[in-house]
């Protein structure tokens, strides 16, 4: 591939462990896996907005009682937050209205979650869902392999509502290593028939416990063959959650990225990948 370009935007004051982002009209849209805020950061003002997802909400939620939201994605003016299913506290889905500010519905995904690892076969303590996409008829939610089994899973959930009955497809990957450690899917969007997905080489087994950082993988998979065009490294050191299209030209397509950094520590990077389109 040609080169890509990666830079730090800005950073943010006030959210923590970044891990999913979604730019709309100048504001960015943040979630973060220890809060329970919706965060709206307007860029050109630069003011930040506390949306609460959950009853009693904080800033730094303890790991072992976390709803752990680790994926957004929108359609229309809605947007859907999931947790990452990874502990039964962790199985909430939020519908939020973009234009009210609203929250629309809360689901607790936990059966959904069940018929999934079973038909993907996956194990309970190698559940772990990093992404999200809705394109109005399908859902896709990516399991991250960063359990020992190293299950990077799409599951494809043929239903407009994920209250009502759907068909399922789960499509497994081998994704690149660094290392010898293999990288696990963080998030993923779609743009036109391309899926943009994220991937991170962690040195842990597990999917609660957090190890060293190898780098990070921008990939893209055609949505209709559901094989991967391309992959490339795009950093030694960061833990890239979120993903969200920023910009597109003729000659090239600029996302914005956001970091875990698996602290307390309450600000947040954003950064400006450009990559040729090919």
């Amino acid at each position: 591939m040609e080169k890509f370009t990666l830079e730090i935007l800005f950073q943010i004051i006030g959210i923590g462990s970044a891990s999913g982002l979604f730019f709309n009209n100048d504001s960015l849209y943040i979630i973060g896996d220890n809060s329970g805020f919706l965060y709206e950061y307007n860029m050109q003002n630069q003011q930040l907005s506390h949306h609460p997802l959950i009853d009693n909400p904080s800033q730094n939620i303890p790991k072992n009682i976390k709803p752990d939201f680790e994926s957004v994605t929108h359609h229309n003016d809605t947007l859907y937050v999931f947790g990452s299913g990874s502990t039964e506290n962790r199985n909430k889905m939020i519908a939020f209205d973009l234009k009210t500010k609203t929250i629309l519905q809360k689901n607790n995904l936990v059966d959904l979650y069940a018929v999934m690892q079973s038909f993907g076969s996956i194990k309970p303590e190698d559940f772990n869902l990093e992404g999200a996409i809705f394109d109005g008829e399908n859902w896709y939610l990516f399991n991250r392999g960063n359990g020992i089994s190293n299950k990077n899973t799409i599951f494809t959930i043929h239903a407009k509502s994920l209250g009502e009955e759907f068909a399922l497809v789960a499509t497994n990957y081998k994704l690149p290593k660094i290392k010898g450690v293999r990288s696990s899917f963080t998030d993923a969007i779609l743009v036109e028939d391309k899926i943009y997905f994220l991937s991170t080489a962690e040195d842990t087994k597990s999917t609660y416990d957090d190890g060293d950082i190898l780098g990070s993988f921008i990939g893209r998979i055609d949505l209709k063959t559901m094989k991967i065009d391309f992959t490339q490294k795009i950093t030694s050191t960061n833990k890239f959650e979120g993903l969200t299209l920023y910009k597109t030209s003729n000659d090239k397509i600029e996302f914005l990225l956001c970091e875990d950094n698996d602290t307390e520590l309450l600000e947040t990077k954003i950064f400006k990948l450009v990559l040729p389109v090919k």
